[in-house]
């Protein structure tokens, strides 16, 4: 029995499906108008391992996660550089999955295009104005949190003690509304701005009403999981909500929310290594696999510090889990042990605690190699084990025998002339490496190979 952290309710509690079986997920999308950065990354990668865990215990998952492709931010780049902002989204949409599947994310079972569903929202927010639930005003339609029943749920705080904020999304209009915490649910377009008809005039939907409208569509009333980071809980989340609650409908049964990735100080921030400033910058210089390793090893609503450090730790991880996928590729195949399974399992069921299933997973790993070195019947077991932990968590293992022996003598070379200070030789040996497709990883541990 699977049991999260809810938001909603602030205690851990099990993860009610809707439907036996089948488990529903909400995981707001990326807004595409630049590259993904770190923080993007670890909200997929929290949820990429909790689905890869469900599917793992026999559940069938449906995870939808949406594109956000009309937005401020998208507007404002496409007029400082002067692009069709169609050509922002598209770009920008397709480094989001190259970043992706360089982080070997599964992709969402569902992909909706906010501006795929224009019509749906003119026709929600039409609903909540002949429920006197939203009004009209020179520049958009707002959504009155006064007559929404519990606003302020997801904040954990009452309504007379919000103020307006969250960024340029929240203060539109500000001089406009009824409320501070009233958001616009339709804005009125300027010249030269993208527009879609609607009896009010012509605009475009406000992004909090983009992913009720997807997620309501797609997985119906009352689905089971919505989640997301932490920065969305409040206003975009708490929002998302109150335009369900205002049309009497049902929304989410359970919150969930990751922590940041924050800097020394504890700030949040986006990036964090010196020449690392996105997510595909990472993936180049690192083994993609190390980001997830370093995400498993702390809990997902923990805040999180990317460094040159642990990731270089979980380069390390990783190369003693390879090297031991390699020794065993010849270990006949056996079934899990049991016990070591359930033990897994409990802690993915304590919510989410991946720090404690790497830990065993690791162990698993020690006394399997102890076993093999006794020539112990119990091996193949935990062999099985081990690797099927590795897998569910989504941690690809590689054999040895993946990289020929060839370019692992050269990588040797390169680590011998770094010892001696023979730094030209050095380059020259990773140069020739790279020139054969090899990307080339050298920590204070010495250097791995990937392609």
């Amino acid at each position: 029995m699977l049991r999260l952290y809810d938001t909603a309710t602030r205690e851990v509690r099990e993860l009610a499906t809707r439907e036996p079986g089948t488990v529903s997920i909400y995981l707001c999308g990326p807004t595409v108008y630049g590259p993904p950065h770190l923080g993007h990354g670890r909200a997929t990668l929290e949820y990429d391992i909790l689905r890869r865990y469900l599917e793992w215990t026999g559940l069938e998952v449906r995870l939808v996660s949406n594109i956000t492709d009309i937005e401020d931010k998208i507007i404002e780049r496409a007029k400082r550089e002067d692009r069709p902002w169609q050509d922002i989204t598209t770009k920008c949409e397709r480094v989001w999955f190259e970043a992706m599947d360089g982080i070997d994310v599964q992709r969402p079972t569902d992909v909706p295009h906010a501006t795929e569903y224009v019509d749906q929202m003119v026709e929600m927010i039409g609903q909540l104005l002949e429920l006197g639930r939203a009004y009209d005003t020179e520049d958009g339609i707002y959504l009155s949190v006064e007559t929404v029943e519990g606003y302020g749920l997801l904040a954990q705080q009452s309504l007379d003690d919000m103020r307006s904020g969250g960024g340029e999304r929240a203060v539109f209009g500000a001089e406009f509304k009824r409320h501070p915490a009233d958001f616009v649910l339709w804005k009125y377009s300027k010249p030269d701005e993208p527009s879609w008809p609607s009896p009010w005039g012509d605009g475009r939907p406000g992004w909090h009403s983009e992913c009720v409208v997807m997620s309501l569509d797609l997985l119906g009333e009352g689905f089971d999981l919505h989640c997301g980071g932490q920065d969305l809980r409040f206003p975009h989340h708490e929002n998302e909500r109150a335009q369900a609650v205002a049309l009497g409908k049902r929304f989410a049964n359970h919150w969930m929310h990751n922590g940041f990735v924050v800097d020394a100080e504890g700030e949040k921030m986006s990036k964090s290594l010196g020449n690392v400033s996105n997510l595909l910058d990472l993936i180049e210089r690192f083994d993609p696999r190390a980001y997830r390793m370093v995400l498993l090893q702390s809990h997902y609503r923990s805040p999180v510090k990317i460094t040159q450090d642990n990731i270089d730790a979980a380069v390390k991880s990783l190369a003693g889990l390879d090297a031991f996928a390699a020794r065993t590729a010849s270990v006949s195949a056996s079934e899990p042990d049991a016990d070591v399974l359930d033990a897994f399992r409990g802690a993915m069921d304590d919510d989410l605690d991946t720090p404690k299933a790497t830990a065993l997973l690791f162990d698993t790993v020690r006394r399997a190699n102890a076993a093999l070195d006794a020539g112990d019947d119990a091996a193949g077991q935990l062999v099985a084990s081990a690797l099927e932990i590795a897998s569910t968590l989504g941690i690809a293992l590689r054999g040895a025998d993946e990289v020929p022996a060839e370019a692992l003598a050269t990588a040797a070379e390169l680590d011998a002339a770094r010892a001696a200070k023979d730094f030209e030789t050095a380059d020259c040996l990773r140069a020739e490496l790279q020139a054969d497709g090899w990307t080339v990883e050298t920590t204070k541990d010495g250097t791995t190979l990937r392609r």
